[in-house]
C-alpha cells in the first residue's frame, strides 16, 4: 500500500508546470483511485492536453464534501535550487521539491486517506476533485464547475488544501489581470511632433492607474491585508530604437479587489479614460493610432460567513476558530460561485510556495492527516 511519502515522492516526480500537460499526473490518480474500485470522471481541455478529475465516495444522492486541489505548478526557471526540484528531498523533518507547499503535500495526505474512505461506511459523499493551471489564472477547474453547476445535489462544503499552516482561512481577494497594446505612429526622433509616441501615451495611462489605485484606498476592509484594493502594472515593452518615436508600446496590469468590489470597474475607469482623454489626442495626429484592452485572466474573490455551516465544519476538522484571510488567490471564489461553500485550509505556508527549495514539514502533513481524520469521523455513519 503506498503511503503519503511514497505518493508525495510520485507527485513531485511529475513535471507539471502550468506550461506543461498534467496528464501523467491524472492518470496516475486515476489507476490509484481504480485500484480500490473508485471510478474517476476527467474533464479535459480543448486540445485535450490536460484533465480536470472528480471522484466520488460514498452515496451521491446528498450533499458532502469536496477535497480539492490544483496539479500545476510555477516554472523552476533560473532559481537557485540546491536539490533537484522534480524529485522528493528529505532533510531535518521537511520534504522538499517542486510543489510540495504548493500544494501536492495536500493531495498526497489526501490520497493517502482513500483506504479508510473505502472502508468507512459513508453516510455522505467525499469527493477529490483536482485542476489544472489554476497558477495561470485559476483556468481549468472552470470547466469542472460547469459540470458540477449542472448536478442536482451539491457539496455542502469544498476545503481547498492550499498552504495556510493548517489555519482556516475564509477570505482572499479576487484578480483581474489585463493587457493595454497603445499603437501609434513611427518617425525620425528628430521630428517627434510628427509621430505618436505609444510608449507616452501608456505612459499616461500607467499614471492614471496610479491615481485610480490611490482613490481605491479609501475603501478599507481590515480583515485583509493590504486592507484595500490594489492595482500595479507589473511587464512593459515598447520602442526599437533611441532615434525611432515608437509606434508600439504594451503593458500588463492586475487588479486585487477585496471581495466586495469588482475588478472590472478599474478597467472599466481607465478605458474611458483613455477613450475620452488619450486617444483623441492620438487621433488627431494619426487615425490609424489605437488602445486596445485585453483580459489575461480573472478569478472572484471568496469570503465565507464565519457563521455558516463551512465555517463550523473547517473549525471542527482544523482544531480552529481563528479564521483568517490570505493575500494570494484560490479557486475557492469559483467554487463559491456555483453554489458550494468554500474555505482554505493545507499544509505548509506560502512563504515556501514559488520559491526555490520549497518544502513543506513532516509536521505540517501530520497535521494535515488528522484534519482529513476528523473529516472523515463526520461523514461516517
Amino acid at each position: 500500500m503506498s503511503t503519503r511519502r511514497d505518493l508525495l515522492k510520485t507527485l513531485v516526480g511529475f513535471d507539471t508546470t502550468s506550461r506543461e500537460s498534467n496528464l501523467q499526473l491524472i492518470a496516475f490518480v486515476r489507476d490509484y483511485l481504480e485500484g480500490f474500485g473508485i471510478a474517476s470522471e476527467l474533464v479535459y481541455n480543448d486540445e485535450r492536453s490536460k484533465a480536470n478529475l472528480f471522484a466520488t465516495f460514498g452515496p451521491a444522492d446528498r450533499p458532502g464534501i469536496v477535497l480539492s486541489g490544483h496539479t500545476d505548478v510555477v516554472p523552476v526557471d533560473g532559481q537557485p535550487w540546491t536539490v533537484p526540484p522534480f524529485e522528493l528531498t528529505e532533510r531535518d523533518g521537511k520534504l522538499y521539491g517542486r510543489g510540495t507547499a504548493d500544494m501536492k503535500g495536500y493531495i498526497a495526505c489526501v490520497l493517502a486517506l482513500v483506504p479508510s474512505l473505502v472502508n468507512a461506511p459513508l453516510q455522505m459523499p467525499v469527493h477529490i476533485t483536482l485542476s489544472y493551471d489554476e497558477e495561470v489564472g485559476c483556468l481549468g477547474v472552470r470547466s469542472l464547475l460547469k459540470v458540477l453547476e449542472q448536478r442536482p445535489v451539491k457539496p455542502m462544503l469544498c476545503i481547498i488544501g492550499e498552504p495556510t499552516e493548517l489555519k482556516p482561512v475564509l477570505g482572499h481577494k479576487g484578480k483581474l489581470a489585463m493587457r493595454c497594446d497603445v499603437h501609434g505612429e513611427a518617425c525620425h526622433s528628430a521630428y517627434a511632433p510628427s509621430g505618436v509616441n505609444a510608449i507616452e501615451y501608456a505612459a499616461e495611462l500607467i499614471g492614471e492607474l496610479g491615481r485610480i489605485g490611490q482613490r481605491l484606498k479609501g475603501h478599507q476592509d481590515a480583515r485583509f491585508d493590504p486592507p484595500f484594493t490594489t492595482v500595479q502594472t507589473g511587464l512593459i515593452s515598447g520602442g526599437k530604437a533611441l532615434n525611432i518615436v515608437p509606434a508600439d508600446c504594451r503593458f500588463d496590469f492586475e487588479v486585487r479587489a477585496l471581495p466586495s468590489q469588482n475588478p472590472a470597474v478599474v478597467a472599466d475607469e481607465l478605458k474611458a479614460y483613455a477613450e475620452q482623454q488619450v486617444l483623441p489626442r492620438m487621433q488627431a495626429v494619426s487615425e490609424q493610432s489605437a488602445i486596445r484592452f485585453t483580459e489575461l485572466s480573472a478569478y472572484p474573490g471568496l469570503v465565507t460567513d464565519e457563521r455558516s455551516q463551512a465555517a463550523e465544519l473547517i473549525a471542527a476538522f482544523s482544531g480552529s476558530r481563528e479564521f483568517g484571510t490570505v493575500a494570494f488567490g484560490t479557486e475557492g471564489g469559483l467554487f463559491d460561485a456555483v453554489g458550494i461553500p468554500t474555505v482554505v485550509c493545507g499544509p505548509g505556508s506560502m512563504d515556501q510556495g514559488h520559491k526555490p527549495d520549497e518544502f513543506v514539514s513532516v509536521t505540517q502533513l501530520d497535521r494535515c492527516d488528522e484534519m482529513l481524520r476528523r473529516m472523515l469521523l463526520s461523514v461516517r455513519t
